[in-house]
């Protein structure tokens, strides 16, 4: 039996611990760890070294390099710092290495150590410089938290969504806390830190003194402090050599541990002991490793799902066997092998030894028309590896034309949206095309790039239409569209706010450029308007009154009505206005104004053009039955019969039909015909009609 319990060593008095070689790390590394930068990610993820961080005792010259590894010493990436002192590394949820340095600045780098994206922890983070800072995991995402010169806290919960939240300041705070960690509590992140003695609780209003529960006596200050993964439990080390573990509301105590040892441990982590729903706490000192356990926590599973699995196979260009998974878990195509296919597709495009028709053919031959695949996702990301050609090729693949106008926009390629934009037919992404093209080309180019797509051109003449009159003028010179500019000054008269000699001469400059359009028929009618304005002046200074912007008619009506009916007949002539039109406006007019002898004196003036039906019908809409009868008996004999039942001399009317042997006129004037008081009539009707039939 002593060869199977030799390399089993007492760990207390009823536990053993061994300790053997799970797998060699395949990095070499040339310096100690204690001499770099270490972070390592979650769940078994990779680990970010930084060489020669700035040291005191270092070369200046010397440039630091940073390395990131996978969990077993792999190589991955391997970069000179070429930027400002580093103060902290951390990983985010996503595997992306976030990298604060003095200034404030975080640097965002991919897993094979691709530069993603910066930003900056605030103003006074630069003034006041970095002495400390920590990554932290919350349900939101990963966060940054800041300790400034000044000893005041800066954080941010999630970096993908950047709020900077200033942490109230320490009561008497004048040096760095012994040691500081952050909390996630209700959903907020907090700040948890130690000066001397005290403890102290930052959340984004007030600043807290806390004491936990049960705290050994005699500590004069707080050395080290951890929080579990989930934020539920916390362990302090004191300088009196006790290891405090509790809730993290340090509201409850779980254990107390006398180490005795005094000195600051480098390190202090929370852990799950084999088999054991138990959570420890493993201590490190420089020579020395102690676990420290008695708090049972379950263990959370719920971060590491299988899209975040995915998504880690997917960051180590695993593509093959991230597709096999999804197929194994027959996972919805388009959370599960398309999504991996379009990761694939954008780290192809970064292939720079392959050519751009190549790279193209071969992504289109993959994706094919695989559901939930972007096309114009991947070309900008081609893009934005510089790869513009091999961007546009791609959009080609993209079925949806509002998903390829924008990136062509943005690559300046504004002609080939243009195109896109019309094909797509809708008037919106066109109208946003064609701004953006005014601001982008000269007004030549403009104009000519709008005659080559007669969409686009008449689209943004409906909106200079509304917007842009001038521009609409200098469309229609560019394209000596003289008939649409002939149309253009005759709008632009009546538009006008001005004297009525601008307004004259919009007028004249439409007439010439509707004979050079060859279109007389306008031309004339334009200079009969001009005609028309001066007279309606002329008129307005001597008879006052509004003629101005009349029809000619209405002046002829208004001129009647006012009697000035010499006026009004010297106009039609001039405007060789119809007879039968100026009776028409006449009679209209003088029923108008009830003046029934001057009507009568104007009916009898000579033989109306119009006939005496009209009159009849006139007086009858103003209610004249008087007057209408003088004129019934003057209405020739085809609408006598209208005439006679207008005024209601359906007697009448019957005799004159059934002496006509009209069979309409006997059937409307039958329709007329009501009652007993107009039975006679009827049966006359009715007798007529038997008469003609015998015949």
């Amino acid at each position: 039996m002593d060869c199977y319990t030799a390399n089993w060593n007492p760990l207390g008095d009823s536990a053993f611990y061994r300790k053997y070689e799970l797998y060699s790390m395949d990095w070499s590394l040339k310096e100690e760890l204690r001499d770099c930068l270490v972070a390592a990610a979650p769940y078994g993820g990779p680990i970010a070294l930084l060489r020669n961080p700035w040291r005191k005792e270092k070369a200046a010259s010397v440039r630091p390099v940073l390395e990131i590894y996978s969990a077993s010493g792999m190589p991955l990436a391997s970069l000179l710092w070429k930027s400002g002192p580093v103060v902290s590394l951390g990983w985010s949820a996503e595997e992306e290495l976030l990298c604060v340095q003095e200034d404030g600045v975080v640097l965002v780098y991919g897993l094979h150590g691709d530069f993603r994206r910066h930003f900056s922890m605030g103003n006074e983070v630069l003034q006041n410089r970095v002495l400390d800072a920590r990554i932290f995991h919350t349900e939101f995402g990963s966060g940054v938290a800041i300790l400034t010169g000044a000893h005041r806290f800066t954080l941010s919960a999630n970096v993908g969504d950047l709020k900077l939240r200033r942490m109230p300041e320490v009561p008497g705070l004048q040096t760095a806390p012994s040691c500081w960690t952050t909390l996630c509590q209700d959903r907020v992140a907090h700040i948890l830190l130690a000066v001397g003695p005290d403890l102290y609780l930052l959340d984004h209003a007030a600043c807290s003194a806390v004491t936990p529960p049960g705290l050994a006596p005699g500590v004069s200050s707080f050395l080290q402090m951890a929080v579990s993964f989930t934020y539920r439990h916390l362990a302090l080390f004191t300088d009196t050599g006790y290891i405090w573990m509790g809730t993290a509301s340090l509201k409850e105590k779980l254990c107390e541990f006398n180490c005795n040892i005094r000195a600051p441990p480098k390190q202090m982590v929370w852990c799950s002991r084999p088999r054991s729903k138990e959570k420890a706490v493993v201590v490190a000192w420089e020579r020395r490793l102690m676990v420290v356990g008695d708090a049972p926590e379950s263990i959370q599973y719920k971060q590491l799902t299988i899209q975040v699995l995915l998504d880690r196979l997917v960051l180590r260009r695993l593509y093959p066997l991230a597709i096999q998974i999804c197929e194994y878990l027959r996972l919805p195509e388009v959370q599960g092998v398309s999504r991996i296919l379009a990761h694939w597709a954008c780290y192809k495009v970064q292939q720079k030894d392959v050519s751009d028709e190549d790279v193209a053919r071969a992504i289109n031959q993959k994706l094919g028309d695989t559901p939930g695949v972007s096309y114009s996702d991947i070309a900008a990301r081609a893009y934005g590896c510089g790869r513009t050609e091999l961007a546009i090729k791609l959009l080609e693949y993209e079925p949806r034309s509002g998903e390829q106008v924008p990136l062509l926009l943005k690559m300046k390629r504004s002609k080939l949206a243009l195109s896109k934009a019309i094909e797509s037919g809708d008037t919106d992404l066109v109208f946003t095309v064609l701004l953006h093209l005014k601001n982008e080309l000269n007004r030549g180019d403009f104009f000519m790039t709008l005659r080559n797509q007669p969409m686009a051109l008449s689209l943004y003449r409906q909106f200079c239409k509304h917007q842009e009159l001038e521009t609409l003028k200098d469309l229609y010179n560019q394209d000596d569209n003289h008939q649409e500019l002939g149309s253009f000054h005759i709008r632009a008269s009546y538009a006008a706010q001005e004297r009525i000699e601008g307004r004259v001469t919009a007028l004249q400059t439409a007439v010439d450029a509707f004979y050079k359009a060859k279109n007389e028929f306008a031309a004339k009618a334009t200079e009969d308007q001009m005609r028309l304005l001066r007279l309606q002046r002329r008129l307005e200074d001597e008879l006052g009154g509004q003629f101005l912007d009349l029809s000619l008619h209405d002046t002829v009506t208004t001129l009647i009505l006012g009697g000035h009916n010499k006026r009004a007949e010297q106009l039609a002539r001039d405007f060789r206005i119809p007879d039968k039109r100026l009776w028409w406006l006449k009679l209209t007019a003088l029923a108008d104004l009830e003046d029934w002898e001057e009507l009568e004196k104007f009916s009898k003036s000579k033989k109306s053009p119009i006939g005496y039906l009209p009159f009849v019908e006139i007086c009858m809409k103003q209610h004249n039955k008087y007057e209408a009868k003088k004129y019934a008996s003057r209405v020739g004999p085809e609408q006598k019969v209208k005439a006679l039942l207008l005024v209601g001399d359906v007697a009448q009317a019957a005799d004159v039909a059934i002496e006509r042997r009209n069979e309409a006129e006997l059937s409307l004037v039958l329709s007329h015909c009501t009652g007993a008081t107009d039975g006679a009539t009827a049966d006359k009707i009715q007798r007529a009609r038997a008469q003609a039939q015998k015949k």
